[in-house]
């Protein structure tokens, strides 16, 4: 009986290498079935608010990161190698569309209340949609409705998950303290932690180093 191989992956809906990494993960994972034929995998998604402190309406996008990276060229800069890195894995991320730095906290309640009700494809096509809306479409995922109305599309009722939506600006703590603000950041059988953006070689060869050690047990 081949032995459940538990992924954990830290991540938060602002980080754009978070979605780069995401598809990197898919590749590995297509990997990990061409060399281990049936072998099940289960995905824990660990929300991380890197920006627990941001205003509940978040800030605007283009002042955020100019004061964070102190010039109008940094920005260009950083924003360019971002997107190369995104064409390579087929994501055309349109930094124009975006016009707030969000809170994503209520985001990351809404997840964890999905995980738990959602099945692991459904919760998938969730993680997707948002991602889509924020680095596709420029939406606000601070926004209560916003949220709301990407959480139905993906087969929730609003009376499930109309809790999760805060206006106060509540931080998400649940993933603070295990990944610190390295994300996109990867665990392997509860293995020791795989920080930063990695290629789909270097997380298969993770997840299969951890499925040897368990053989060994």
């Amino acid at each position: 009986m081949k032995q459940l191989l538990s992924v954990e992956v830290f991540f938060d809906f602002v980080c754009p290498w978070c979605l780069i990494g995401q598809r990197h993960l898919q590749a590995a994972l297509l990997l990990l079935q061409r060399s281990y034929p049936g072998q099940q995998v289960q995905l824990h998604w660990r929300g991380v608010q890197l920006l627990p402190g941001l205003p509940a309406k978040g800030l605007p996008f283009t002042t955020f990161y100019r004061q964070r990276l102190g010039s109008e060229q940094a920005v260009r800069e950083r924003q360019a190698q971002v997107r190369e890195a995104a064409r390579v894995v087929g994501e055309d991320i349109d930094f124009s569309r975006i016009k707030r730095m969000p809170n994503t906290g209520n985001a990351h309640r809404l997840v964890q209340r999905a995980a738990s009700v959602l099945s692991p494809r459904q919760l998938e096509d969730l993680l997707a949609r948002l991602f889509i809306a924020y680095f596709h479409q420029g939406r606000d995922l601070g926004d209560s409705a916003t949220l709301l109305a990407i959480v139905q599309g993906c087969g929730l009722d609003a009376a499930q998950i109309i809790d999760c939506v805060r206006d106060d600006g509540s931080p998400f703590l649940a993933g603070a303290g295990r990944a610190g603000s390295a994300v996109p950041c990867y665990r392997f059988n509860q293995g020791p932690l795989i920080a930063g953006l990695q290629p789909a070689e270097a997380l298969f060869a993770g997840m299969s180093a951890a499925l040897h050690e368990a053989q060994q047990v």
